[in-house]
């Protein structure tokens, strides 16, 4: 029988996802992982495994989550970027740790509750496809993938929506099925991001002026860590609404301005995945989310000398946001993504 190593949160999704292994015919080892707080859903995820009928184990990783997502998330705050933790965490925190364990117990596989679906091409390279249900498509979570990872990876859910994901475990019983979805930054704990590095920062950010993209002096900010690209609230009271449209570290200065303002068709991604391990070196068209939740835009990709990418998008894009990932897509395939370091106003 083939052997899984589960990331078995204690939500819907994963316990789910141990059931539908357990149908496909593989014996599942499930893996919770304690990356921050208290370990008080130790009872809950027990829980699942016992109803299913698998072995659970409990891995406390806080120190290496603190160390490889939680200080480079305060850094990059104080750096006056905005980062997308969750795609790092993927690749660095938790499938290091389910590859790791299932090597450990010789397990072949190892499997998560993502919404994304996986296709082996011809050439027998893995490829990462959008989920069928596109209101919960996570593709872009796992962006920074890489063959020898996906090369052992089950995704069970691809081809489910969260409805029937829920009715699944309804039917089998399970106290989970109506449990909340769970917070894109785990370690928040539904609290506001600025609150926590006002919290965990070694150095709070410091203040600094407020300038009109006119540049009139408005005001003081209270560090670029609370602001980010499109932000309206905590601005300067004006004839019109402001938003956020440059975080200058340069000199610590906020710049707003008016809507009209607000945007750029061309930006720069650098620290790039691609998921078949082979770069392009010519310009693609392809399209781009530059956020989780953002829609598609068609753009053309222009490979750099120095590794990064430039991209020029079909229309304005108003929230181009350093430390953002974007993700390239080719219709609902999913091909790499990289770290957005700089919009070209």
């Amino acid at each position: 029988m083939k052997k899984v190593v589960l990331a078995l949160s204690g939500g819907v999704d994963s316990a789910i996802a141990a059931h539908l292994l357990q149908k496909q015919g593989y014996q599942v080892y499930g893996l919770n992982l304690l990356t921050w707080g208290d370990d008080n859903q130790r009872d809950h995820v027990q829980e699942i495994a016992d109803n299913l009928g698998f072995p659970v184990e409990f891995l406390d990783i806080r120190k290496e989550f603190k160390a490889q997502v939680i200080q480079p998330f305060i850094d990059a705050y104080q750096d006056g970027l905005t980062p997308s933790p969750c795609v790092s965490c993927n690749r660095q925190i938790k499938w290091s740790a389910i590859l790791q364990k299932a090597d450990q117990i010789g397990a072949d596989y190892v499997a998560t509750g993502h919404y994304a679906r996986l296709e082996i091409a011809k050439n027998g390279f893995s490829q990462i496809w959008k989920a069928a249900d596109p209101a919960k498509d996570q593709s872009y979570m796992l962006c920074f993938l890489t063959q020898q990872m996906l090369k052992r990876t089950v995704l069970p859910l691809g081809g489910y929506t969260k409805p029937q994901i829920r009715q699944i475990a309804a039917e089998l019983g399970l106290a989970v099925s109506n449990r909340p979805d769970s917070q894109d930054l785990c370690f928040l704990a539904c609290t506001d991001y600025r609150d926590f590095l006002r919290q965990h920062s070694e150095q709070p950010p410091l203040s600094g002026p407020i300038y009109h993209t006119d540049g009139r002096l408005l005001g003081q900010h209270e560090g670029l860590a609370y602001y980010t690209i499109g932000q309206r609230r905590g601005l300067p009271s004006a004839t019109e609404a402001l938003y956020v449209i440059e975080k200058r570290k340069s000199d610590n200065s906020l710049i707003v301005g008016f809507l009209r303002d607000l945007g750029s068709d061309t930006f720069v991604v650098d620290q790039v995945n691609w998921i078949s391990g082979q770069s392009f070196h010519e310009p693609m068209q392809f399209d781009v989310k530059i956020r989780y939740k953002a829609l598609p835009v068609e753009v053309t990709i222009k490979p750099q000398a120095d590794g990064r990418i430039l991209v020029t998008s079909s229309k304005l894009l108003r929230d181009i946001t350093p430390g953002q990932i974007a993700a390239f897509y080719l219709g609902d395939q999913l091909l790499g993504g990289g770290v957005i370091v700089d919009a070209i106003l």
